[in-house]
């Protein structure tokens, strides 16, 4: 079981998003959106991994506007063993590639997650791998 912070902010999707991942995959998984929470969990040392949305309308960090890309390159920047997974509409490949080089994240995600037995292996593969 691993201690997962759902980055997102819209919480209907972030609700359902948990549920499964802790009904399917056994983890417990904790919601925000708010960047000094994200850096307070991670501080505290109980976060194992990060599945974080890009898109965060609203969200500032150290008084600017940030994405979660920016903010997962802060993170790993100080947190480097939490592995970061990215959850974005941004579907095409080059897309992607370009998110992971920005962010330091370690694997993407499209959302909306369809295939969860697929997402639920990512998240156990770099569980164990930050171990």
């Amino acid at each position: 079981m691993l201690n997962i912070l759902l980055v997102e902010d819209n919480q209907l999707l972030a609700k359902g998003t948990a549920k499964l991942i802790e009904r399917l995959g056994g983890h417990q998984v904790f919601i925000t959106a708010e960047p000094k929470e994200i850096f307070r969990q991670c501080e505290a040392g109980t976060v194992e991994l990060v599945i974080m949305d890009i898109n965060l309308p609203g969200a500032k960090w150290q008084g600017q506007k940030v994405d979660g890309s920016m903010l997962s390159r802060y993170l790993k920047a100080q947190w480097k063993q939490i592995p970061i997974i990215l959850v974005t509409a941004y579907a095409m490949p080059a897309e992607q590639h370009l998110l992971l080089s920005q962010s330091g994240a370690d694997s993407c995600y499209t959302k909306p997650i369809t295939d969860y037995d697929a997402f639920l292996d990512m998240i156990t593969l770099l569980g164990e791998r930050r171990n």
